[in-house]
């Protein structure tokens, strides 16, 4: 058996020492380069939607924030959920992050058998960016100027009105599902479309009555006399649209539906990049350029953190899930 002296002793301990300070160091300080590249933010929805809109906005700011590069890819498809799958199977290294609304809590209740990923598991919930109320809407050849009078008409002739929706699933198909539900009204039919753009497209030209959609792609077609709105669904009168009631105002009590949003990213993510992300994005929503931007496109901010951000979807996706049952919402 070899002996060691005490010199030679030491300095074996201290260079075992340092190859392990080493080994241990080199994760953190590969972490601590982050970003050193392009950052990809996937949206999977169309562009110039809701969800298009936020994330641009967005990624412009945070790429201010971590002074690199970031690109906003549009990965559209099967209710969001083909960009959605695209970003579950990306390295989680905080370079593919992804924008979404509330569909991305809803797909799952829906798509039970067909759905590739776990909403939850799948995704790092990094943080809540935003929410805003919709916009109920009708096209001017409708009649009703209320929501009173509009329920009315449809009880009255069912079969000749319908509602668009900008994709199943989405918080404005939810919404109008609820109304029809609590309204007790069983035969008017909703019209899927794949995006807000051809939806707007067929309420401004008649081919369907009405539509409950975010302010960003519906505010111009009302400001600009193409629809009328009833009412909006937050629990507040807007101050884009003072002159129109909320829901509740509109006689349907415990009526309020937000579309919200957030960001994520795939499983696993590390937790010193998550815990920069949380940073930029709790900066990001505070300044008050965001918030008037927001504000313009009728949104708030809505900033919560990781723990807070997973809570909500918990909470939130309950209640879509009672909503989907209530209304026997089913795929296909």
């Amino acid at each position: 058996m070899k002996h060691l002296t005490r010199r030679s002793f030491l300095n074996a301990a201290l260079g075992a020492a340092g190859v392990a300070a080493t080994v241990l160091a080199a994760p953190a300080l590969a972490q601590s380069d982050y970003p050193s590249r392009t950052i990809t933010i996937v949206v999977p929805q169309p562009p110039g939607g809701s969800v298009d809109g936020v994330a641009r906005i967005f990624a412009d700011k945070l790429k201010n924030e971590l002074h690199t590069s970031v690109v906003v890819e549009n990965r559209p498809g099967a209710s969001g959920m083909i960009g959605a799958a695209h970003v579950a199977r990306s390295k989680p290294d905080g370079y593919t992050l992804y924008i979404n609304a509330s569909i991305h809590s809803i797909n799952p209740l829906l798509y039970k058998k067909t759905i590739s990923f776990d909403a939850v598991k799948d995704f790092t919930a990094v943080s809540m960016l935003a929410k805003g109320a919709l916009i109920f809407s009708v096209n001017p050849k409708v009649q009703a100027h209320t929501v009173a009078q509009f329920v009315d008409q449809l009880k009255a002739d069912p079969d000749k009105f319908s509602f668009a929706t900008s994709g199943f699933g989405s918080a404005g198909h939810l919404a109008a599902a609820q109304f029809l539900h609590e309204a007790h009204i069983s035969k008017v039919p909703i019209v899927l479309y794949k995006g807000a753009g051809p939806a707007l497209q067929d309420m401004v030209g008649g081919q369907v009555s009405a539509i409950m959609d975010p302010m960003l792609s519906s505010l111009p077609q009302v400001q600009s006399g193409k629809l009328r709105a009833l009412a909006v669904t937050g629990a507040e009168r807007s101050p884009l649209l003072p002159d129109v009631p909320t829901m509740r105002e509109a006689g349907m009590k415990d009526f309020e539906f937000y579309s919200w949003y957030g960001l994520w990213a795939p499983a696993a993510l590390p937790a010193p990049i998550l815990k920069q992300l949380e940073t930029a994005a709790a900066h990001i929503m505070d300044t008050p350029a965001m918030q008037q931007r927001l504000k313009a496109m009728g949104f708030e901010s809505a900033y919560k953190n990781s723990p807070d951000f997973t809570a909500y979807i918990d909470s939130e996706t309950a209640r879509y899930k009672q909503i989907i049952e209530a209304a026997h919402i089913t795929a296909g």
